[in-house]
């Protein structure tokens, strides 16, 4: 007892005297007094670094091994203030923070947070609902409706689309193709759902050369594996050629699942929907549609014929926190055949209050069980855009990586892709005397131009050779950021601007 006494000493003295005290009495004033605290040690720190975006480097300052050294050590064996605990924290992580929401940042097609998207997240992590059940919280399930309503509509799907708010594209895509895989089974009779895959006819997967590798992880998530897949040529921009996909659906029977593309990783290019479509369905097979970030293309009237025919797909899948530019994470999943999706998905349990028929259980539509209730930022970011703050968005970005692109060849770098979305792959011609060929000097480039810290941008390998990355997908990049950004390229690559004229 006097062990115990002691303990609640130590957490009123620190401030964490958020539980019974020794009289069984609730001390709500403390928890109040204490939640402030917190919450006003947070502030502070959010705002100076929301405020930094505008100048501060977009590398971070520390490695690491110095993040190892601010945030380790053991774990304490006493209770710690709370506001001091989140204050130590903000002071040690900043440092090693990559300063992805800058309008500078143009890394792996990682979009920023808009206002009201970011209101509402803080929002969320306060209200803290579990949005498995309606049971369980109307809000979080009936926001969830009203959002996933106005994206069909936004995207150009099918108005009875069902939709799932997931982690991020790996998970939507895992749930696509397990509505995919369920359908495409049960159409030769064989229920995955209660059978598994022992004893099912085998599922050709045909998907691009050059698809997203989470399509692939999707396969090994699912039991259908890498070795299901059937790879389809592709043209030089990456798109899948709709002759190959004739070719190998003509070539194979049995279930089969197509994997098309809406923005190729590095190029942004788009396959043909319209032929591939036709094609797969004809031949019974289920299409579904990687749209990572390309999907929104369907937003703005300038880049929407970029996916003509995509609504002819019957799953689809695209990530709110790239171009909608919604806080980690948000992905999202989109299925033309909701009763496949809710097989595939949908979980019943006694001591669990089920929706009844006017209602949404949010669980019936993703992998998890218990999550963060996503849609309410996601709702915030689409009712304060709107239908044409979408669309410009989409197509500021755009203009941004044609900006990029007209900028970096002008001062005699090589641009390797169509610009048609908002990828820019770049190669250098390596200086005489530097001993390196063209590939090695492309990856010296981006290194230093990470290192330098006016802009972030990443590399890749395309087509064997290596290239400078850039995703323009942020709604606080500027003009100025993509010219303050050109500089610093051109500078570390040795190259110049052109002078106006």
């Amino acid at each position: 007892m006097l062990a115990e006494q002691r303990l609640l000493a130590r957490q009123r003295e620190a401030g964490v005297d958020l539980f019974e005290d020794e009289h069984g009495e609730d001390p709500r004033g403390a928890l109040r007094e204490t939640m402030d605290r917190v919450v006003g040690t947070v502030w502070p720190h959010a705002t100076s670094w929301l405020a930094s975006l505008a100048e501060r480097d977009v590398r971070p300052a520390a490695d690491v091994e110095a993040m190892r050294a601010a945030l380790g050590g053991p774990l304490p064996e006493q209770p710690l203030d709370p506001a001091q605990v989140v204050d130590d924290l903000a002071r040690a992580a900043e440092p090693g923070l990559l300063a992805t929401p800058s309008g500078r940042f143009f890394g792996f097609v990682i979009g920023g947070a808009l206002p009201a998207a970011l209101g509402a997240d803080w929002l969320t992590a306060a209200w803290d609902q579990n949005a498995g059940l309606a049971s369980a919280g109307p809000a979080a399930a009936v926001v969830e409706e009203v959002a996933a309503a106005w994206l069909a509509d936004l995207l150009g799907l099918p108005a009875h689309v069902s939709t799932g708010f997931v982690t991020g594209a790996q998970m939507a895509n895992v749930t696509a193709l397990a509505a995919a895989r369920h359908h495409v089974l049960a159409a030769v009779g064989h229920d995955v759902e209660r059978d598994g895959l022992v004893g099912a006819p085998p599922v050709r997967v045909l998907a691009g050369a050059q698809r997203h590798v989470t399509i692939d992880r999707a396969l090994r998530y699912l039991g259908l594996g890498t070795g299901s897949l059937v790879p389809i040529a592709v043209d030089d921009q990456g798109r899948m050629r709709a002759d190959a996909l004739a070719d190998a659906l003509a070539g194979g029977d049995g279930p089969t699942i197509v994997c098309a593309q809406a923005g190729e990783v590095n190029t942004g290019a788009f396959d043909p929907f319209p032929e591939i479509c036709a094609a797969a369905h004809e031949a019974g097979a289920w299409v579904h549609v990687d749209g990572a970030f390309g999907l929104w293309a369907a937003a703005s009237p300038r880049h929407r014929h970029l996916v003509a025919g995509v609504e002819a797909a019957d799953s689809w899948t695209t990530d709110a926190h790239k171009w909608l530019n919604v806080p980690y994470d948000s992905g999202l999943v989109f299925c033309a055949h909701p009763e496949a999706h809710r097989a595939a998905m949908g979980v019943r349990a006694a001591y669990l209050i089920h929706a009844d028929s006017g209602g949404r259980d949010q669980m019936d539509w993703n992998p998890e069980f218990s999550r963060r209730a996503r849609g309410f930022a996601v709702y915030a970011a689409l009712r304060s855009l709107g239908r044409q703050g979408v669309a410009d968005l989409v197509e500021r970005c755009c203009r941004h990586a044609q900006r990029f692109a007209e900028g970096l060849r002008a001062a005699g770098a090589e641009v390797r892709n169509d610009v048609v979305l908002n990828q820019v792959l770049v190669r250098f011609r390596a200086p005489a005397g530097t001993g390196l060929d063209d590939d090695a000097f492309t990856r010296r480039v981006i290194t230093g131009v990470q290192e330098e810290g006016t802009c972030w941008l990443s590399g890749t390998t395309w087509q064997g050779r290596a290239a400078m990355r850039i995703s323009v997908s942020n709604w606080s990049t500027t003009a100025d950021d993509v010219d303050r950004s050109l500089d610093a390229i051109l500078r570390v690559a040795g190259l110049r601007r052109p002078s106006a004229t």
